[in-house]
């Protein structure tokens, strides 16, 4: 209780509800940004909170985790909801408003859009070949993807997804509100799972993968012959993969660390007496998920 008591304590005193106050201090700032690290590490889970989409240098926090963070923070959300729908065309923008649940204070706002001309939206799988042939040749299409392969698809009817298209505008407004109350912006972005794949890289700003890194330092590791050498080989590839902020590199190159590192284990008991070998001091963990800042 004397804990529970304390984090309440702490939220209060991390800049929501200090009405009299013009600005905050160092000390609010970081609490508050301590406070979102803690819940992530401790509270969300990782595929149902947040996501790491390929191609984005942070988390993509989703809205179960919002509501999460808004749990913590005492967060009530309003929602302004203005229809922009016309003739054949489904489109809302919403913004969500943040107040404490406590003293009614604005804490913040997001803004959020959907409309029935996204191209997740707009499109879907024909039923069946007589469904296509029926269809107009100007509402159908086929959709190709990387990969080589195609689909038949035909133009979604607006009005049958006007209730989900509403509900995702109330969704995006809702997140980044979140984002913007709690100061959460640089542990998480958003919304980039609803961005086409083959725009993500792009939309993020960063550099795309380098398979090269990738095999140079996965090589590496595989290679390391002792604790001692895959130590000194897992300090020097994180130090050059975080220079180019490379996700991807990153997280095959932690699994090549870790495999090498028990392989060793192994290797090790099956050469007895030999003195037990030392494993690497850095070794990748379980909870070294998240190494950019």
């Amino acid at each position: 209780m004397g804990q529970e008591i304390a984090m309440v304590a702490q939220r209060e005193t991390a800049g929501l509800v200090a009405s009299e106050a013009h600005r905050f201090s160092v000390v609010e700032i970081r609490q508050r940004v301590n406070l979102v690290q803690e819940v992530m590490q401790n509270i969300m889970k990782r595929d149902t909170h947040y996501g790491t989409i390929p191609g984005t240098p942070k988390p993509t926090l989703y809205k179960p985790g919002a509501e999460v963070l808004c749990v913590t923070f005492r967060i009530a959300q309003e929602y302004r909801i203005e229809d922009l729908s016309s003739d054949g065309h489904a489109r809302y923008r919403v913004t969500c408003i943040g107040r404490h649940q406590t003293t009614g204070i604005t804490l913040g706002e997001g803004v959020g859009e959907c409309s029935s001309g996204e191209e997740k939206y707009k499109w879907r799988g024909a039923a069946c070949k007589a469904e296509l042939d029926y269809t107009p040749e100007n509402m159908r299409r086929k959709k190709f993807y990387k990969n080589g392969n195609s689909v038949d698809q035909i133009r979604t009817e607006p009005a049958d997804l006007a209730n989900t298209i509403l509900k995702m505008a109330c969704k995006r407004a809702m997140i980044a509100m979140t984002l913007n109350v709690t100061a959460a912006s640089d542990i998480f972005t958003q919304d980039i799972e609803d961005i086409p794949e083959e725009l993500r890289t792009e939309e993020a700003g960063q550099p795309a993968t380098d398979p090269e890194l990738t095999a140079k330092w996965v090589k590496m590791a595989t290679g390391a012959t002792n604790a001692e050498a895959l130590t000194e080989i897992w300090q020097a590839g994180v130090k050059e993969i975080q220079a180019v902020k490379d996700m991807t590199a990153y997280n095959a190159f932690k699994a090549a660390v870790g495999a090498r590192g028990e392989a060793l284990k192994k290797e090790h008991a099956a050469s007895e007496p030999e003195p037990e070998a030392q494993q690497p001091a850095t070794e990748p963990s379980d909870d070294d998920d998240v190494p950019f800042d």
